[in-house]
């Protein structure tokens, strides 16, 4: 599956249920969005927002493509990965992008473009003594300026396209850091309390964090609940037990019952 169309209350849910569809972390995908979706009036004429997500294909390798007997018919079945000029390009566009939204709100500050951990990430670092208002609250400010400026610059190159990514002191990292945290630590509150955890009001990249530092916890399992952008999310402990217990070697399980009855009984004295 190259490609899925899903909708939501919200772009942002729309996204999410697109990888959740897919499988795979954001910056495995291209987004389209078809439609922005419309409140109603007294629950009246409301639309579900709509995207369109891409998988981004990794490069292919000239010495792995079979020979062809149409030259034309390989170059357009496999899409041309953008070289390093038209990243560059791409970035510096987006850094122009970025400087002019933060003009505009009055924020006196320099962005600096780089290559991200990953060959497909540019990150967009931003210089300034207001990093509080621009990161607002949870992130959110940093969210929608990230939003605005992927629109605007035009994350959308096709399925080799860079993901744009918007940072300032750090941020992303740190709150990666504290997310883990809070999910190891509510994941053994979980457990010891043998109770659900609730998690209000995280995003959806923050869920994702959320769910993956735990994915491998076979005594946690996770999931959201609600509605909209900013949803709950639950951690509720002991979710494999029982299948761990069943898979459990024979020889391994409990044997009181059998030991009681291969123990020989006393005999009977008259």
């Amino acid at each position: 599956m190259d490609y899925v169309e899903t909708e939501g209350d919200t772009i942002d849910q729309a996204i999410e249920n697109a990888l959740i569809r897919l499988g795979v972390e954001r910056d495995r995908i291209s987004i389209e969005i078809l439609s922005e979706g419309k409140r109603g009036i007294l629950g009246f004429g409301t639309q579900k927002a709509r995207v369109r997500a891409s998988l981004r294909r990794p490069p292919v390798e000239a010495n792995h493509l079979e020979p062809a007997a149409d030259p034309g018919v390989v170059a357009s079945a496999a899409a041309k990965p953008l070289t390093e000029a038209e990243t560059t390009a791409i970035g510096e566009k987006a850094k122009g992008v970025l400087n002019e939204i933060l003009k505009r709100m009055g924020i006196e500050a320099s962005v600096q473009a780089k290559t991200g951990d990953k060959a497909d990430e540019i990150v967009l670092e931003v210089i300034c003594d207001e990093s509080g208002l621009l990161i607002g609250r949870k992130g959110q400010t940093l969210e929608a300026l990230q939003y605005l400026v992927t629109r605007i610059a035009g994350d959308r190159q096709g399925s080799e396209g860079p993901h744009i990514l918007v940072d300032i002191e750090n941020y992303r990292q740190r709150r990666k850091k504290s997310l883990e945290d809070m999910a190891l630590r509510l994941g053994e509150k979980a457990k010891r309390q043998r109770k659900t955890v609730t998690v209000d009001a995280l995003s959806a990249a923050d869920r994702r964090i959320v769910h993956a530092a735990l994915q491998d916890d076979p005594w946690i399992t996770t999931k959201s609940l609600g509605q909209g952008s900013y949803r709950r999310l639950l951690i509720i402990p002991e979710g494999d037990r029982k299948r761990k217990e069943e898979s459990k070697p024979i020889d391994q399980q409990d044997t009181r019952s059998q030991s009681n009855i291969d123990r020989p009984r006393p005999a009977r004295t008259s």
